[in-house]
C-alpha cells in the first residue's frame, strides 16, 4: 500500500485521539470540581435545581434546598460549583454592589449630547410646528408657508370626480 491510500486513516486515527483527549479533560476538570465541593458552597444540578451544600459523602451530596428540604444527590449530577456572589445573584437576587451610581447607561443618547437648556429649547420647538402624519378623509388643507391662490390654482388644475363618474371611455 501507498503512502497516499494510508494517509485518510491517519488523520482519522489522529483526530480520533485528539477528540478523546479533549473529553479526558473535561472529565478531569469535572470530577476535580466535585471533588472540592465543601459543606456551604452554592451549586447547580445538571437538571437546573440550586441549593447548597450541606454534606459530601464519597459518591452522594446532601443538598439543602429550601428550609426543611434536604435532598440526597449523587455526586456525578452536580452540573457547577457556584461562586458565593453568584450563588446569591441568582438564588437571592442580590448583587455584588460593584458599580457606582454613576455608571449607569441612559435609555437614550440625548442625554450625553443635550445639555438641559438646549433640551428645553428643542421641546418648546417642537411643540411649535407639530406635524399629523395620518391619513385625512377630508379635502387637503394648504400648506402654511404656500400661499391661498396657488393653493387654489392647483386644486382647479385637476378635475374632481363624483362616485359616479369613472376614466373608463
Amino acid at each position: 500500500m501507498s503512502l497516499v491510500t494510508l494517509l485518510p486513516f491517519i488523520v482519522l486515527i489522529g483526530a480520533m485521539f485528539l477528540m478523546t483527549r479533549s473529553a479526558k479533560k473535561k472529565q478531569q476538570q469535572a470530577a476535580s470540581m466535585r471533588n472540592d465541593m465543601q459543606p456551604g458552597s452554592g451549586v447547580r444540578t445538571i437538571g437546573g435545581m440550586y441549593a447548597t451544600v450541606k454534606e459530601v459523602n464519597e459518591d452522594t451530596v446532601l443538598l439543602d434546598a429550601g428550609p426543611g428540604v434536604d435532598l440526597l444527590f449523587a455526586k456525578n449530577s452536580i452540573g457547577a460549583v457556584l461562586t458565593d456572589d453568584e450563588y446569591n445573584r441568582i438564588v437571592h437576587g442580590i448583587e455584588h454592589d460593584l458599580k457606582s451610581e454613576s455608571d449607569v447607561v441612559p435609555d437614550d443618547a440625548s442625554s450625553l449630547t443635550e445639555t438641559d437648556e438646549s433640551a428645553d429649547e428643542a421641546a418648546a420647538a417642537s411643540d411649535e410646528k407639530s406635524v399629523d402624519l395620518g391619513k385625512k378623509d377630508t379635502a387637503e388643507e394648504p400648506a402654511d408657508d404656500v400661499p391661498a391662490e396657488a393653493a387654489e390654482a392647483k386644486s382647479d388644475d385637476e378635475p374632481k370626480k363624483t362616485d359616479g363618474d369613472t376614466d373608463a371611455k
